[in-house]
Order: structure tokens, then C-alpha cells, then sequence
């Protein structure tokens, strides 16, 4: 049987000696296929206590957490999706203050701590800001996972370096570490940890058994007969099982539906009409096919029958639709909205009447500039929508780029596709790093390195070169070098041509997109598309005629005033001396 993360959890709080609760806590254990993709999450904030309205800070930073967390993308990290909402939960609470009437004193506005822990597959993720705690049992070994943010004045006075509303930028405290069966975590505000201290917790733990909630409050009550003056929180997870690799969606899915047949035309297959085949290879089969209901044309693609035995081809196969289906982009293939019940492994999507951008630059081998760039500008727009969602494409080339009747160019093919939040599940199917054509991939990916969003870039920089020239900036010399030395030994054939009238800037914008070193290309698909626009100022410095060619007069006027000042202090000092 398959088996899915498992915890129990045991909270309890009380406001203590305190008049009320500034405390606030939570958990949230979802359902499949959240449990998988996004996690379970924890939380823990301590208002503080020259503030009237902590306990609302504590309360919208522990709801607002956890219910925002689980409306982020599922394509987006643990580490992406939690700071995005932390920093919004943070804006929110600092424009609270500034809005009321403790605007100049921030110890009296919306201000709190939190500590937050994500557990997703076998890896825990924590986020801390301020001085509440999070604490890890295991094999009988008690350790303080978070540092506090406290600042000391001396024995008896402290105050909060960092917490959740006290600042308009929100600086994070981020760390992983990877989960076992059996471990305990134990998260609480400084009324309890500051009076009940390990031994206390361990004997607490250890006497209540199973009853995690008894345990919570057999702690909370003994930093109470300690003196405690503050409210009392104390949450205890133990995690009882771990997922088994097979535990989400993908991998259900391999173990449930049988490899498509080859289909020929005229053949009925899960409600489609085939019409013809496509393309066929090694890896894929793509055919053309009516949809039974709709009467609408769409591609299906089936896997080679040859790879049912290889579980990292089926897992690449299978992510291509997840992929699709959270892309919602004009310039990205749409997938087809699935009516009914599958039977087989395959993916459906739109038809694009058209060509490839590889057969276009066949029929066109000197394209127009204002059409290269358009191009590229559309390109650029269905890319943008991968790297919002932390998505690589890393198979960007011309083949996989289709243009429709209308002009409209769309990326296609996400095989390779490389997504941050699926990278954290953790799988008995080797994570591969499939690379492009050779002549597209990033110089990086030959040194064995994982890309980024300047990868994709490179790939883009690429085509516009091929685009304008029908040649390579670096010929074959890009997949032959495998060593960081032999990298920088690479050099790049300028764009422009006797017979081309392309503005030395374009050239200059293009040099940059496709540097081997990733660190000196742009950082931003946007940079690049507004420099093949418009002049880059550096360009301009760098290409711009010294004084004395642009303005002779005013240079010499310049030299001239110069000596004289020059001949005046000269003079002066010797006059001086005499």
C-alpha cells in the first residue's frame, strides 16, 4: 500500500498571568494532491506585549500564512511560495501601524514573531523571524533549530531585532533539513521555553505518551509553576510515517494506465478520431485526431512503447501536461481540457495550424529586423510565463517553437521542462537534466551545472543570432567545451554583415544574451527584449567620439583654460617664494 506523509500534532495555549492571549498558532494537513505538492504546514507567533494589537498581528500572520501558502502555484518552491506570502503578510501588517495612530512608535503597532515549519515529502522547511522557537528531538538529542532575533541592552533589558510588521522589508531566516521517521519538533513562544527547559520537555513527552496535546499542556503548566509571566504556547509534531516516492500524482498515474497502441488512421482511441500521423520516434508517437464531442482538431502524443520500462522517461512524459495545464500563456501550448476518463497514457493538446520556426527560417533566410524582433519579443512573453512559476524550459530551439495562420508563435515541448517545486518531492526515479539541441544549450549545462532563467536566455539570444545571420555566434565550439578554461576561450562572430543593415547596438544586445558566463548575460528576459529596442546607454558611452572629435573648438578652449590656470599657480608660487 502506498503510504503519504503522516504526523500527529499537539498544541495548546493559554494566556498565562498575561490579561489576554497575544499568542497564536496553527497547523494545516491537507489532502492529496496538496499533501504532496505543497506540504504540511505549522505555525507559532507571539505578540508583543507593549502592543494593544498583537494579538491581531499573531492571528493574521498564522491564518494568513496558512491559507495563502496553499493558493500559491504548485509549480512554485516551498521556499518561494512561503516567502512571497510572508513578505505580503508583512507589507500588510506594517501598513496597519502606519495607518493608525502608533504610526511613530512601532513597539505599539501590529507587530509580531513567527516561526513557521513546512514538512513536504522528506525535507522540512523553516522560516523564523523574532525570537519564538523551533526545537528538533531526535535519537534522545534536543536542538534549538532557529536563532533568536534578541538583542540584549544588559541582564534585564532586550528588545526585538527582527519581527513580522516592524519594518516595511522583511529579512527571513530560511534553513532545510531532512525528515526521519520517529523525529519530534517541538515550536513555542518565549513564555514556555524561557521556564520549562529540555529536561522539562523530554520528561513531558516521554510521560504522556502518545497524547501529544496532554504533553503540550503538561509543558505550558510547568513554565507556569516556574514563574512564567507571559502566555503560554507550545505546539509538539511527531512525524509517523514518510511518503513513499510513489505518493503523488505522477507517479500514481504510471502505475495505472497502460502504454497507448500504435494507432493508425481512422482509429477510435479514448474518444478521438485519428486522422493521421504526425511525427514519429524513438521516444514519442504524435498524431492528428478529432475530438468525438467537440469536433474540434487536436495532437496526441503517445510514448514509445520501447520506454514503458524506463520510469525517468515516464515521469518526463507525464510532467509535460502537469506543466501545461499551469501555463496559462497565448505563446505556450494549451492543453485540452480532459472530459473523460483516460484509458491510456497520452497527452492531448491544442492543434496549431502552422509551421515550425525552424521551417520559417528556411523559407526565410534573411527575415526583416522588425520581424526577428517580433518574433523574439513573443518568444520571450511564453518564457516569461515559465520562469513566473520557477520553470525552466531548457529545450528552447527552433523546432520547438510553432507559428500559427495568425503570426502567433507558441513554445511547445516540455519534456525537459525543469520545475523547482517538483525538484523538492522526493522520487526513486533519478531527477535527469535533459538538455536541448546541442547548439541551443547553455554553456553551463556541458559542465555538468543545473540551469536558470539565463539559461533560457542563451537558448533565445541563440535564435535571434541564427535569425539574423543563418549561422551560430559560436559555431559546434559550445557543445565541445567542457571545462570552465575552455568556455572562456570561446569567441563570438559579430552578427552584423556586409549585406545586412543591422545597428551595432542589436549586435552588442545579442553578444551579451548568449555569454558563456551566465553571471555576465542578462538577468531578466525583459532587459534583453527592451536592449533589442532601444540603444543600451552603456553602448552608447562606450561607442561615443571623444571631445576633441565631436567638439575641436570647445576641447581646445578646454586645454587652453587649463594651462592657464596651471601657469597662474605656477606663478603664484613663485611669487610666494620670492
Amino acid at each position: 500500500m502506498t503510504s503519504q506523509l503522516r504526523l500527529s500534532v499537539g498544541q495548546y495555549s493559554d494566556k498565562g498571568r498575561k490579561a489576554s492571549n497575544q499568542d497564536f498558532h496553527g497547523v494545516y494537513i491537507p489532502k492529496e494532491p496538496q499533501l504532496s505538492s505543497k506540504g504540511i504546514a505549522i505555525a507559532v507567533a507571539d505578540g508583543i506585549s507593549s502592543s494593544e494589537v498583537s494579538h491581531i498581528a499573531s492571528q493574521s500572520a498564522v491564518t494568513g500564512f496558512l491559507e495563502d501558502y496553499y493558493c500559491t502555484s504548485e509549480a512554485w518552491s516551498v521556499k518561494t511560495s512561503a516567502e512571497r506570502v510572508l513578505v505580503a503578510t508583512n507589507s500588510w501588517l506594517h501598513a496597519q501601524t502606519q495607518q493608525g495612530q502608533y504610526r511613530y512608535d512601532k513597539d505599539r503597532g501590529y507587530v509580531c514573531t513567527l516561526s513557521v515549519m513546512v514538512i513536504k515529502s522528506a525535507t522540512a522547511h523553516i522560516f523564523h523571524v523574532g525570537d519564538s522557537r523551533i526545537y528538533q528531538l531526535r535519537d534522545g538529542v534536543f536542538e534549538q533549530l532557529t536563532h533568536d532575533h534578541r538583542v540584549w541592552v544588559s541582564p534585564d533589558q532586550s528588545y526585538l531585532s527582527r519581527a513580522m510588521g516592524i519594518n516595511p522589508q522583511l529579512e527571513i531566516d530560511y534553513r532545510t533539513l531532512q525528515v526521519e521517521e520517529g523525529d519530534i519538533y517541538v515550536l513555542s513562544t518565549d513564555g514556555v521555553y524561557e521556564f520549562a527547559d529540555a529536561n522539562c520537555i523530554l520528561a513531558s513527552i516521554s510521560c504522556c505518551g502518545g497524547d501529544l496535546d496532554q504533553a503540550a499542556r503538561s509543558i505550558a503548566e510547568q513554565a507556569y509553576r516556574q514563574g512564567s509571566p507571559d502566555n503560554l504556547t507550545v505546539q509538539i509534531v511527531r512525524v509517523e510515517e514518510l511518503p513513499s516516492p510513489e505518493a503523488n500524482e505522477i507517479f500514481r498515474q504510471l502505475s495505472e494506465l497502460p502504454f497507448a497502441p500504435l494507432l493508425d488512421a481512422r482509429a477510435i482511441f479514448d474518444g478521438y478520431q485519428i486522422i493521421r500521423e504526425l511525427h514519429a520516434s524513438s521516444r514519442s508517437h504524435i498524431y492528428l485526431a478529432v475530438d468525438g464531442e467537440t469536433q474540434q482538431k487536436v495532437v496526441i502524443k503517445t510514448p514509445s512503447i520501447d520506454l514503458q520500462e524506463d520510469p525517468a522517461y515516464l515521469e518526463r512524459f507525464l510532467m509535460e501536461e502537469w506543466i501545461a495545464r499551469r501555463i496559462n500563456c497565448a505563446h505556450v501550448l494549451k492543453p485540452c481540457l480532459q472530459t473523460r476518463k483516460r484509458n491510456f497514457i497520452y497527452v492531448a493538446t491544442e492543434y496549431i495550424e502552422g509551421q515550425t520556426l525552424a521551417q520559417w527560417m528556411l523559407d526565410n533566410p534573411k527575415p526583416e529586423l522588425d520581424t526577428v524582433r517580433r518574433f523574439i519579443d513573443q518568444i520571450a512573453k511564453g518564457l516569461q510565463a515559465f520562469h513566473r512559476l520557477e520553470m525552466l524550459h531548457q529545450d528552447l530551439k527552433p523546432d520547438n517553437v510553432m507559428i500559427d495562420h495568425t503570426g502567433t508563435l507558441k513554445i511547445i515541448d516540455f519534456g525537459a521542462t525543469r520545475v523547482a517545486g517538483m525538484m523538492e518531492i522526493a522520487s526513486p526515479i533519478e531527477q535527469i537534466n535533459l538538455l536541448g539541441a546541442a547548439q541551443y544549450a547553455a554553456p553551463e549545462y556541458f559542465l555538468g551545472e543545473s540551469g536558470s532563467s539565463r539559461s533560457d536566455i542563451f537558448s533565445l539570444g541563440i535564435i535571434a543570432y541564427q535569425m539574423l545571420s543563418g549561422k551560430l555566434p559560436y559555431g559546434v565550439a559550445v557543445p565541445k567545451s567542457r571545462t570552465r578554461a575552455a568556455q572562456r576561450k570561446l569567441v563570438y562572430e559579430s552578427v552584423l554583415r556586409d549585406d545586412r543593415e543591422i545597428p551595432a547596438w542589436i549586435d552588442e544586445a545579442i553578444k551579451k544574451a548568449v555569454h558563456p558566463d551566465p553571471f555576465k548575460r542578462y538577468g531578466e528576459l525583459s532587459e534583453f527584449i527592451y536592449d533589442l529596442h532601444h540603444p543600451n546607454s552603456a553602448f552608447l558611452n562606450k561607442t561615443r567620439a571623444p571631445l576633441i572629435e565631436r567638439h575641436p573648438v570647445l576641447f581646445w578652449k578646454a586645454v587652453s583654460f587649463l594651462l592657464m590656470l596651471a601657469l597662474i599657480v605656477v606663478l603664484s608660487i613663485k611669487t610666494t617664494g620670492t
